[in-house]
């Protein structure tokens, strides 16, 4: 009786933790939202100009995206560069 409640707790647990890895990859942003990053230069910061949902090219490299895990195109507020991160490499301002 007791290894059957420490077996159910434990699948419990097990559940739970695995439903807090899943939000990590829920992260979604809007167009137009302000956006941070970390960059060699520093924590850099800009708005997202588009949402990319499928694979793309972009400065020469493909970049993998789906519904699930999109990345973003970025524009620094400071040197207007535009960058691609995934959701999970930026932060919202």
């Amino acid at each position: 009786m007791l290894l059957n409640f420490l077996i159910s707790n434990f699948h419990l647990s097990m559940k739970i933790c695995s439903n807090h890895k899943a939000k990590k990859y829920e992260k979604k942003f809007k167009v137009g939202g302000k956006v941070s990053w970390n960059s060699k230069a520093g924590r850099v910061s800009g708005i997202i100009l588009k949402i990319h949902t499928q694979d793309f090219d972009y400065k020469g490299y493909t970049h993998h995206a789906t519904e699930k895990e999109p990345q973003y195109e970025i524009k620094s507020s400071k040197t207007d560069h535009i960058a691609a991160h995934k959701g999970s490499a930026v932060t919202k301002v």
